[in-house]
């Protein structure tokens, strides 16, 4: 898995001041298609950005790598797909999918998510002021065997928000959840439906848990310093 995360790291790069952060992996970009992509640099020497939208570099480099004919196909597939799931899930925000052959006769897909829900992004939601929510799924498809095939997802969430209101005052929350999963599945459905299947399970197991974790043990402090009779009734706006 390290030789997995340092070639995810090697391969989603991009100049920080050019385009502006997305953790310290992943940054937007707009690709020559008009689509808002999330930037992976496909060559490990160079900083040029690949759109996984148009298959080309941005600045143009004419001996950038680039996926196999096969692969190039599964990876403009997903990207279409993935984009529909960011859409009913996250109502916006920016998505991209990267693909690539790994050693071992298999592959590497890499699916991206972020979602700004800041007062100037879009999809403010209540009291924020400021958030976002970056999440990275790494899924290695082992070779197919038989009827079935391998795969491993190691999903991690990042989350931070800002609120800076009079009702609810300025509270600031920030962390990260890491979780992986591993299964064998058929591939009749192909591999898409299986890696979908996988994500969609993940993101509510991970949701859950930061609602768990952050938002409940976040509650619990706020109670016991301020029993709830102190604490004012707050509803959040009508949208």
């Amino acid at each position: 898995m390290a030789e997995i995360e340092g070639d995810v790291n090697h391969r989603i790069q991009a100049d920080r001041m050019k385009w502006g952060m997305f953790h310290t992996k992943c940054w937007v970009v707009k690709s020559q298609e008009s689509r808002l992509g999330i930037v992976e640099n496909r060559d490990k020497n160079v900083m040029i950005d690949g759109s996984p939208w148009s298959n080309k570099y941005h600045p143009p480099l004419e001996d950038g790598s680039v996926p196999s004919s096969k692969m190039r196909k599964l990876e403009s597939e997903a990207n279409e797909i993935f984009a529909i799931y960011r859409d009913q899930y996250y109502e916006g925000g920016s998505s991209s999918v990267y693909m690539w052959e790994d050693e071992n006769e298999g592959f590497v897909a890499c699916f991206l998510i972020k979602k700004d829900g800041s007062k100037t992004g879009q999809g403010r939601r209540g009291y924020l002021e400021e958030g976002a929510w970056d999440a990275i799924h790494v899924i290695e498809v082992g070779p197919e065997e038989e009827e079935n095939t391998s795969y491993r997802l190691t999903s991690t969430v990042m989350l931070t928000l800002t609120t800076n209101n009079e009702a609810s005052g300025t509270f600031s929350l920030s962390g990260s959840i890491r979780r992986q999963m591993n299964m064998k599945l058929s591939f009749a459905d192909g591999h898409l439906c299986n890696m979908g299947r996988m994500i969609e399970e993940m993101e509510g197991k991970l949701r859950n848990s930061l609602d768990q974790v952050y938002f409940g043990k976040t509650r619990e402090m706020v109670c016991t310093l301020r029993p709830p009779s102190e604490v004012a009734q707050m509803r959040m706006p009508e949208s």
